[in-house]
């Protein structure tokens, strides 16, 4: 006799409650679908909300100069030339629409003296371009985006993994998911699956990200049979707490430093300006005097502070100087906004800084420095997707934010995360419920089949004497930390990869105690499974990425190398085989590499 499973149909589903599962979800219900969320935690607790500093979007409030183009060539030039042309340039042009659409919905966003929308710089961005509310951006999207979901009329199973994507005539066909407080077993039937679960930062063990970002969607896709790409390129952000050690890795907005913070070693030397790339060279201040006139207002005329460098450039910096032991007193480098900046206004500007140091680490921002040092933040790579619909090359299948890849190359500039949700989040929904409402019926999906992969994630159960799930995550963890972190060479990647052979045959071997009901270690059990393909696809590419550009260092090859700018690494499931392919990206087309040589 088999377990007992419940049956739900819809036409589109969107596994993820994050910025782009909303977004999707309310556009794909506008068009008439009968849309549901499934989300891993309670709606509302999505990683969106640590997105502090602001949405990316030229809207030209503060600086009447800038456009969709400058915004496209800063995304490219970000990216090191290495993303998908046609998504960065339908995210430059859309974005500014979708931050209007955010407001027109209530969003209350910072405003100018007269009126508009407040823009603040940030790392990477020519002009001043992101929209933000105080240091809470993203809590104030995802307010916005849940009361406009749910007052459309989605359905939404909070605290269900879906842990199965079934197919049916060469379609994907619906998602198997488990609630996490009961353990019952759920079957969604859709013609349409959209997925937005996020990323994968806790495969390693300083991350900013929380306890669900486990790879999910990624592993989802792969085990349906779409592509990956880009997994190599894995943002570490500059600036993570790093005292006390419970709050280790927990994110600082790099709006500290758009504010006017400065780095600076144990030794109060302003470190940045011995890292600063020839080919910024005449964007940024290499002098404090410049610097200061920038902060102070005289942006027009005076070039940016060096600490506002791309974070991939911050986070080497940060990490050569504590290596050459000029760190702080508990392994990072000091980070100073009170130094710029009056008391009254890092509260008025930074609230949820001044707040998280004060009440974790017991330190005012306003009269002292914060200690940070690099954390795991964000996967450029994802799934390979169309550029105008975000579908795979699994028929019915989507992703959207970070669980897709293209639009940011081999490094993200801050801001156009949340942008790039809403964007993209729209047209996936838009373009899963065009073709879920065009298909005549959904798929039919066997009970034995169900039966089959309801019996395997139960497996961890029959284990007695199995050995504990959460050793071997940290082992996984500790394994890609030392050798697949912010600096990897050849002899690293493969001691990697071959750490992740030993732990996959372990993580076959976990057992799962007492009952199905809230039973966390049975759900890291599961876990494993995805984080193992995430971790493997990681080292896989950067094994092949023999240089070094954006998220992805090579000390075993430091330079990059312009015959692999416009190469992406396929990774692709093979039976049990994970297989890995280059392929060339597509031309810029002359009038968009204009636009980009124009800012050379």
């Amino acid at each position: 006799m088999g377990i007992d499973f419940q049956r739900h149909t819809f036409d589109v589903i969107v596994v993820g409650a994050g910025g782009a599962g909303l977004r999707a979800a309310i556009e794909a219900s506008a068009q008439g679908a009968k849309t549901a969320i499934i989300c891993k935690s309670l709606l509302g607790k999505a990683h969106t909300v640590m997105a502090e500093g602001g949405a990316a979007a030229a809207l030209g409030n503060v600086r009447p100069e800038d456009n969709w183009r400058v915004h496209f060539r800063d995304t490219m030039r970000g990216g090191k030339m290495h993303g998908n042309w046609r998504m960065a340039q339908i995210h430059a042009q859309e974005a500014p629409d979708r931050i209007r659409e955010l407001e027109q919905w209530g969003a209350l966003f910072d405003r100018t003296k007269d009126g508009k929308i407040s823009q603040r710089p940030f790392g990477g961005h020519t002009y001043t371009r992101l929209a933000h509310v105080g240091d809470r951006t993203g809590l104030e999207i995802i307010r916005v985006l849940q009361d406009k979901g749910v007052h459309s009329g989605i359905s939404v199973f909070m605290e269900f993994t879906v842990f199965h994507l079934p197919l049916a005539d060469g379609r994907v066909a619906g998602a198997l998911a488990y609630d996490r407080e009961r353990g019952r077993f759920h079957l969604f039937g859709a013609r349409a699956v959209i997925l937005a679960t996020g990323g994968i930062g806790k495969a390693w063990q300083i991350t900013s990200n929380s306890w669900e970002y486990t790879g999910d969607g990624h592993a989802l896709a792969y085990r349906a049979g779409a592509e990956l790409i880009d997994m190599e390129f894995v943002q570490f952000h500059p600036t993570g707490m790093v005292w006390p050690p419970s709050v280790r890795g927990i994110l600082v907005t790099e709006g500290v430093r758009g504010e006017g913070g400065v780095l600076r070693n144990s030794e109060g030397k302003r470190f940045m300006y011995d890292y600063l790339p020839d080919m910024f060279r005449g964007e940024f201040a290499e002098t404090d005097e410049e610097a200061d006139r920038w902060v102070a207002g005289d942006q027009k005329n005076n070039r940016r502070p060096i600490e506002l460098l791309t974070r991939d450039v911050v986070a080497r910096a940060i990490t050569s100087e504590i290596k050459a032991g000029r760190g702080s007193k508990h392994g990072g480098v000091y980070l100073s906004i009170a130094e710029k900046r009056g008391p009254e206004y890092i509260k008025k500007k930074l609230p949820s800084m001044y707040h998280q140091f004060k009440e974790l680490a017991g330190v005012d921002i306003t009269r002292e420095a914060m200690e940070v040092g690099p954390t795991t933040h964000y996967v450029m790579g994802g799934v390979k997707v169309d550029p105008e619909t975000q579908e795979t090359n699994v028929p019915g299948l989507y992703a959207a934010g970070e669980t897709a890849a293209g639009l940011h190359g081999a490094n993200r500039l801050g801001g156009n995360s949340l942008s790039d949700l809403l964007v993209f989040g729209r047209r996936a929904g838009g373009a899963a419920a065009e073709a879920a409402l065009a298909v005549k019926s959904g798929g039919e999906i066997p009970d034995g089949d169900v039966q089959s992969m309801i019996q395997q994630a139960l497996a961890p159960f029959e284990r007695e004497g199995g050995e504990n799930p959460y050793a071997v995550q940290a082992d996984l963890q500790r394994a890609m930390q030392e050798n697949a972190g912010i600096v990897r060479d050849e002899a690293g990647l493969r001691a990697a990869l071959a750490d992740i052979e030993k732990l996959r045959a372990r993580a076959a071997g976990v057992g799962a105690w007492g009952h199905r009901e809230f039973n966390p270690g049975w759900h890291t059990c599961l876990d494993l499974q995805n984080l193992l393909i995430v971790s493997e696809a990681t080292c896989r590419g950067a094994l092949l990425r023999t240089e070094s550009r954006g998220g992805h260092t090579r000390t075993d090859f430091p330079e990059s190398d312009p015959k692999q700018a416009r190469v992406e690494y396929v990774i692709r499931r093979r039976g049990e085989e994970m297989t890995v392919e280059a392929r060339p990206q597509p031309d810029l087309p002359p009038d968009l590499d204009k636009i980009i040589k124009e800012g050379a």
